[in-house]
């Protein structure tokens, strides 16, 4: 049977800390996996659910993006992808008698952690103004208030329309068309949290905004570059990938500031001699400092030009663009600089050009660990250097690998949710339904923050995700939020967001991946994009948790009849009604989407086109690759002070905490820990056990302050700490970005220790 959800928030205040684990998954996975399903759905329905997952009649996993091979495992999952799936499929519920118990200052106390595990929402909630707590209400009523809200601003571009990157690739396309129709390119997303910096430095140097790279790719490369990522906890099955990698004879260099137990060793659950020995991933760790990569991969390039003969001349010189400007820069490249920048050893680096130039076929994968700095998008354009220099894209088993997160939010993208479109898009999406989309850029993330908290903003409506939770600078953003006069989320359970809201609220409850959907045209598929452009259906297979659920394009539907009225000619009710009526219509507006409904009814989907990859053909405003020379950045601390990274525990997928342990780290029984090298803590006198305020500096002068973490001795590169986020949100200015990008700099905050 399932349990009941925890009663009260656990205390967190004395987390147990044990050695970090040198492997990944194996038998304890296995073990976890089922504990925690059997928690939330009982033994027969984790059987039938579990079986669905990531199978092509199935349902997509809610969690990451990594891709399926064609021929899939019949159990198609990693532990924290069965996770994601427990924690949707759950039989625990949230009733709107729960909500006349918990008034809204008490959910305000309480953990994400509690809030997560209390169950599916199950009614449409209201909070009224002057309220104190959510009350039921009618999905008419409903979306009479939203229209209410937004045909009463001044302009349409004081509404802001967020997606989260579960949205289905039909929801979102119907999302941003409302909202164009509206009036405002105010789409903010969480790629504008995370690979915002990887779109801003691919679009510039190779055309397009994601990688260029197939599953299959990465089984036949040569060399595979791991760079600011933990796939052990982050993409679990990737580990699969590397492993397959390796056994076909690939080195893999893992480059990132802590040791990571999937690096290491990864015990294949799905085989016997996998999760008895393993197999070791890592040919060379290169622990860097945070920050270090761009200067890493710059001197890489100086070395590979002096190599003599290293680089493919014929592909520079019929593909690419500015190669002499970036020859020279990197020429300028300093030995002294980048030990110092990197905290690495001459050996190691050179150990390194060893393995790029016994390479024939690199691949380099990132995530935030180089997305979330100041010079993130220089230090991409990098990495694009040392891959054209030697002819690594458009080449079988080479190219760039931007490991996308959340499960379709690469699709979200391409479906048009962008604050900055590109005219030919729009002119695209007004002949298709007869509108004149708004050609102004609307407000990304961090500026819709600024709005609200300007009062340039007023209206919030989020589709999916945890907004409050998963940007910086908590206080700001809460005060910011909580000056608007209606905040909307649409969510299958409670978050923070819920709990911070404006003068009115709406929660309104929506079916998850697992659910069943039925139109009045019968059952309904959505599709998603993976990471690396496979789009492909998904199908749930259980009953909705609730009669009240409507589904998110059905949502979008009703909201945009009952606020664009008749003056409206797009067919909202067609689209409610029949899925396949919106896929008709992207694939009249979205290149790479021709015959949509025919090609996605494959098992498997279909593969979208990549000029790069394909024809090694580049779409920049030069016609060709181009080579970038910025100058060298890295992040500079001072005397008495680390430099922090935040990140996500074993037991998390974004802001949704699954558990208080983060077992491969050796952490268990609570968040609020600061990972501190020993050597680090000598020095500043911070013992093992001891209890530290983090406060983080920067230009402004205030001080933000996130109190109480337990200090944990950790193999993490000298003059770095690392420590949970959402917890440490608080500490990153709202102002602290990505140039180019926007990205908040989560991974670079100089912060001090001040005693608990």
């Amino acid at each position: 049977m399932a349990s009941k959800p925890p009663a009260g928030d656990p205390v967190q205040d004395a987390p147990q800390v044990a050695p970090p684990k040198q492997a990944a998954a194996g038998l304890a996975a296995i073990g976890h996996t089922l504990r925690i399903a059997q928690q939330q759905m009982g033994v027969a329905r984790t059987a039938r659910t579990l079986l669905k997952v990531n199978q092509k009649d199935g349902f997509d996993c809610p969690g990451c993006a990594w891709p399926e091979g064609d021929k899939r495992h019949t159990a198609e999952f990693c532990e924290n992808g069965a996770k994601a799936v427990a924690e949707e499929a759950t039989l625990r519920r949230v009733t709107p008698e729960f909500f006349a118990a918990h008034p809204l200052a008490d959910l305000a106390d309480r953990s994400g952690y509690w809030l997560g595990q209390q169950g599916r929402i199950t009614e449409p909630m209201y909070l009224p103004e002057g309220g104190d707590r959510y009350e039921a209400i009618s999905w008419e009523r409903a979306f009479a208030v939203i229209a209410e809200e937004l045909t009463a601003l001044a302009s349409p571009d004081e509404a802001l329309f967020y997606t989260s990157g579960r949205t289905s690739n039909e929801a979102a396309f119907l999302f941003q068309l409302f909202a164009r129709e509206f009036g405002t390119n105010n789409l903010p997303d969480c790629s504008n949290m995370c690979h915002e910096s990887s779109g801003s430095a691919l679009n510039e140097t190779i055309g397009i905004g994601k990688g260029s790279v197939s599953l299959e790719d990465l089984h036949r490369a040569d060399l595979i570059i791991v760079a600011g990522q933990n796939p052990g906890t982050n993409h679990p099955r990737m580990l699969s990938a590397l492993e397959q990698a390796k056994s076909a004879g690939a080195k893999i260099i893992s480059v990132n500031p802590l040791p990571e137990a999937g690096m290491e060793r990864f015990k294949n659950p799905q085989t016997p001699l996998g999760m008895l020995r393993g197999t070791a991933l890592n040919d060379l760790f290169l622990q860097i400092r945070i920050g270090g990569d761009q200067a890493l991969f710059r001197l890489l390039n100086k070395l590979v030009i002096e190599a003599g003969g290293a680089t493919d001349e014929a592909f520079i010189r019929e593909h690419t663009h500015g190669y002499e400007e970036f020859a020279a820069a990197a020429e300028e490249a300093d030995w002294a600089q980048t030990l110092t920048a990197t905290g690495l050893t001459r050996p190691e680096i050179e150990q390194a050009l060893a393995m790029v130039l016994a390479s024939e076929r690199t691949i380099v994968c990132w995530a935030m660990g180089l997305t979330q700095h100041k010079h993130a998008v220089a230090t991409i354009r990098e990495v694009v250097n040392l891959l054209l220099l030697r002819g690594n894209i458009g080449r079988p088993g080479a190219g760039v690998c931007p490991v996308r997160g959340h499960s379709n939010v690469q699709g979200d993208r391409t479906m048009g949710i962008f604050e900055r479109p590109a005219p030919a898009f729009l002119d695209a999406l007004d002949r298709e339904f007869g509108i004149t989309s708004p050609r102004g850029h609307g407000f990304d993330v961090v500026r819709s923050i600024e709005a609200l908290r300007d009062g340039k903003a007023k209206v919030l409506f989020a589709m999916g995700g945890n907004f409050v939770g998963a940007t910086p600078d908590t206080e700001v953003t809460e005060a910011a939020i909580r000056r608007a006069s209606l905040t909307v989320h649409v969510s299958t359970k409670l978050n923070r967001s819920h709990a911070v809201t404006g003068r009115r609220a709406l929660i309104l409850p929506t079916l998850g991946r697992t659910d069943k959907d039925v139109q009045a045209s019968g059952k309904q598929f959505v599709t998603v994009e993976d990471s690396m452009g496979m789009v492909h259906s998904s199908r749930g297979n259980l009953a909705p948790a609730s009669p009240h659920l409507l589904s998110e394009p059905a949502i979008v539907a009703r909201m945009a009849r009952a606020v664009l009225g008749a003056a409206s000619a797009t067919p909202w009710e067609d689209f409610e009604r029949d899925y396949a009526s919106i896929r008709d219509r992207i694939a009249r507006v979205i290149p790479g989407f021709e015959d949509f409904n025919a090609r996605v009814a494959r098992p498997g989907g279909f593969r979208l086109p990549h000029a790069p990859r394909d024809e090694r053909r580049f779409p920049t405003a030069t016609g060709k690759a181009n080579f970038t020379a910025a100058p060298v950045e890295y992040p500079k601390v001072p005397e008495g002070r680390l430099l922090l990274q935040t990140l996500r525990s074993h037991d998390q997928y974004n802001t949704t905490i699954y558990g208080l342990d983060d077992r491969y780290r050796g952490i268990t029984g609570g968040r609020r820990v600061v990972m501190v090298n020993p050597d680090d803590a000598a020095e500043l006198g911070l013992a093992d056990g001891s209890y530290t305020d983090l406060v983080s500096e920067w230009k402004d002068g205030v001080e933000r302050r996130a109190p109480g973490f337990r200090v944990v001795h950790y193999p993490t590169a000298r003059g770095c700490a690392a420590a949970y986020y959402p917890e440490t949100n608080v500490l990153v200015p709202l102002d602290s970005t990505a140039d180019t990008s926007n990205t908040p700099a989560s991974k670079s905050v100089v912060v001090r220790f001040e005693p608990a």
